[in-house]
């Protein structure tokens, strides 16, 4: 049985969890419409729908909170995020958001071009990501490695760009349709899966040669630069922080979630190195954020955020925090339970192709699956599969549906106990017995964007 990891932290201050019957979950869930993004928190008992934003905060951050200067411009808290910044990134240009999605909505809003048939290619683009360039008349395009798709493939860098991919596409589609290009680290809708320092380094000369501004997704930044520690040969000797500044070293800019690795409950951050971009983005900023000094966030959150981007890179909590997560993985593999291979960094992903071969793809096996966690133990998952991806092709109107159905069991940052990650363990076992009586679900009501968030179902 593998080991789980020693906690490198105390346990100061609890939060009740109200623990619910079956009938009580049969009940909510017919509420809800099956969508676990519907039910409330009260009404979960161990909740992995995401780890962002949902992590604990260190005693530093809660102190830092009292420090916050709440001036509209110029606050004091701004420049203790803005050392942060260029301490653990490099970069000087940038602003604060509110949270990732309103990095990617002020980016996009730029460098994206209405009516313009421009695509962004990334490894993988997750859900608001892919939204916000559709939003604007982009078309997102995926290029990750052959192996992403393969759940069961146990490879060290599964979140790869394929570079012999991006190469062919920029060719095909030419240089001037492409305004921006992306990479993100680590690859969420791979598995959490990282990417080498060797293929973000070949991702950027390919964009560069080309003369393509280069972007890092880099909301897991910290977990990315833990795995090429322990995975790619010449790094095994260089602190965090080292493996962290070259991976920005990179990039021409960044957009980033604070609510993963920097470990605070709100917040976001964009960050280039062109001034004249720098110029569009803070005019944008004001207009749907805030200031450039603050960006949608109080001053306590500036704060907490300063502190949360130098704690997230600690390397004794990031072995705790990944061993944590292939604790987790490891006994699920054990009990026969299909998952993507390895474990990635801040979620073990259920295998839903393989874990309800009878349902097909447009009755949303991993959406099932997500579904049976919760009425089984109340354990709240995410889908990430054709809920969240599938699309009708612009031109034909046939459907497309994704290589992989999964469901996410994202692991809060600081939160649970091993106790409570075994229960999640058992709840899964318990619904891979009872496998064969699961029923797929159908839509009743969805928007066409980002339809996973508030979209109703009905049991087939």
């Amino acid at each position: 049985m593998p080991t789980y990891p020693l906690e490198p932290f105390r346990i100061k201050s609890i939060e009740s969890i109200r623990l619910t019957t079956r009938l009580e979950r049969e009940r909510i869930l017919q509420a809800a419409g099956y969508n676990l993004f519907k039910v409330r928190a009260e009404d979960v008992v161990i909740d992995l729908l995401t780890d962002s934003g949902t992590g604990a905060m260190s005693d530093t951050q809660w102190a830092a909170l009292m420090r916050g200067d709440e001036s509209y411009a110029g606050a004091r808290s701004f420049y203790q995020l803005q050392r942060a910044v260029e301490e653990v990134t490099g970069f000087s240009y940038f602003v604060p958001t509110h949270q990732g999605r309103a990095a990617e909505n002020v980016l996009f809003s730029i460098v994206v071009k209405p009516g313009m048939a421009q695509s962004v290619p990334s490894n993988q683009h997750f859900d608001t990501t892919q939204a916000n360039i559709r939003a604007r008349g982009g078309k997102p395009i995926d290029l990750v490695i052959e192996a992403a798709h393969d759940p069961a493939l146990v490879h060290p860098f599964k979140g790869n760009m394929d570079i012999e991919q991006l190469e062919r596409f920029i060719e095909t589609v030419g240089e001037a349709r492409i305004p921006i290009g992306l990479l993100t680290i680590t690859n969420n809708s791979a598995g959490g899966q990282p990417v080498s320092m060797e293929n973000i380094r070949a991702t950027a000369d390919t964009y560069h040669r080309h003369g393509i501004p280069f972007f890092l997704d880099a909301a897991r930044f910290a977990e990315n630069a833990y795995f090429i520690q322990q995975r790619e040969a010449d790094y095994a000797l260089r602190s965090i922080p080292e493996i962290v500044r070259e991976e920005f070293s990179y990039a021409d800019g960044f957009l980033m979630s604070a609510k993963k690795d920097a470990i605070v409950n709100i917040g976001g951050l964009l960050a280039m190195r062109n001034a004249d971009l720098f110029e569009l983005v803070k005019n944008e900023l004001i207009l749907r954020e805030g200031f450039p000094t603050y960006g949608g966030l109080a001053g306590r959150d500036l704060e907490a955020l300063a502190v949360g981007l130098r704690e997230g890179m600690d390397e004794a909590y990031l072995a705790y925090r990944i061993a944590q997560t292939k604790y987790v993985g490891d006994r699920l593999s054990e009990l026969g339970i299909p998952i993507v291979q390895p474990p990635g960094g801040h979620a073990v992903y259920l295998d839903a192709l393989r874990f309800l071969p009878h349902i097909p793809q447009s009755e949303f096996p991993a959406q099932a699956l997500s579904v049976a966690l919760y009425l089984e133990g109340g354990v709240r998952t995410v889908e990430i599969g054709s809920v969240m991806f599938a699309c009708p092709d612009p031109d034909t109107g046939i459907m497309h549906y994704p290589k992989t159905e999964l469901v996410r069991l994202a692991i809060p940052r600081r939160v649970y106990t091993q106790t409570q990650l075994d229960y999640v363990i058992e709840v899964c076992q318990r619904v891979h017995e009872q496998r064969d009586t699961l029923r797929g679900l159908k839509i009743v009501h969805a928007p066409e964007l980002l339809r996973h968030f508030v979209a109703e179902f009905e049991v087939v």
